[in-house]
């Protein structure tokens, strides 16, 4: 099996389709985007600083009484140019920039998402099962983004450090339920309970893991936070 190899921290005058961003800092880290005729989109909270200039408004997303039903955000914050905008998360982390070409796409666990180039179409689907002992047995959504119609950039947050392997057809890595960013959609998802084989509470314990199978690209956070449970 591959070993995860760790992203590029900083990016400086990075070129595709249509911006030029970069992206700054150590231990909270900056993302600036230039913007021209591309827009970008983005959570509000997000927002750290813009130019004057630079215009803020809405973007709808489709499919928003699913969204609603499921507690999903149905608008987005968008910006146009000309100028410069800023965005940072609240945590520690890492940013980095997947670049799709026209056709391509990637899944990415919720709440990891930074900013997109409009370019690029957003929905995604609700897990059961996978999360439900982490989610209090709620399961969690996975985001999609595909660039259908040109090519586009999303900007992901990940907490600590993020690692990437590239898994060849077959091949597999198990990985803490948290500890997972993105995968490419080629890649296969699915749940393991391996109980402990020695040990006094042997035959009661169990470690979960969500096991990926290849071909395809699995992002890796070493720092990861699972979301509260109903209790």
């Amino acid at each position: 099996m591959p070993i995860p190899i760790l992203k590029p921290t900083a990016a400086r005058d990075e070129q595709f389709a249509g911006v030029t961003y970069h992206i700054e800092g150590e231990l909270v880290p900056v993302l600036r985007i230039e913007l021209a005729s591309v827009p970008v989109y983005f959570e509000h909270h997000i927002l750290l600083w813009k130019e004057p200039r630079t215009q803020i408004g809405i973007k709808s997303l489709k499919g928003g009484f699913k969204r609603i039903m499921a507690g999903m955000p149905i608008l987005l914050t968008e910006a146009s140019g000309p100028g410069q905008i800023a965005f940072s998360r609240d945590g520690a982390g890492h940013l980095f920039g997947i670049h799709l070409n026209r056709g391509e796409g990637i899944e990415m666990r919720e709440h990891q998402f930074l900013a997109a180039t409009g370019s690029v179409d957003y929905t995604f689907t609700r897990v059961k099962g996978v999360s439900n002992m982490l989610m209090g047995g709620t399961g969690f959504f996975i985001d999609h983004f595909s660039a259908q119609a040109s090519e586009g950039i999303v900007w992901v947050h990940g907490y600590g450090n993020v690692f990437e392997v590239t898994l060849g057809a077959g091949e597999q890595i198990d990985v803490e339920p948290g500890g997972w960013v993105y995968k490419d959609r080629s890649v296969q998802m699915e749940t393991q309970f391996q109980k402990f084989s020695t040990g006094l509470f042997a035959s009661a314990a169990q470690i979960v893991c969500n096991r990926f199978t290849g071909p395809g690209r699995v992002g890796i956070q070493s720092m990861y936070i699972h979301m509260p449970t109903g209790e």
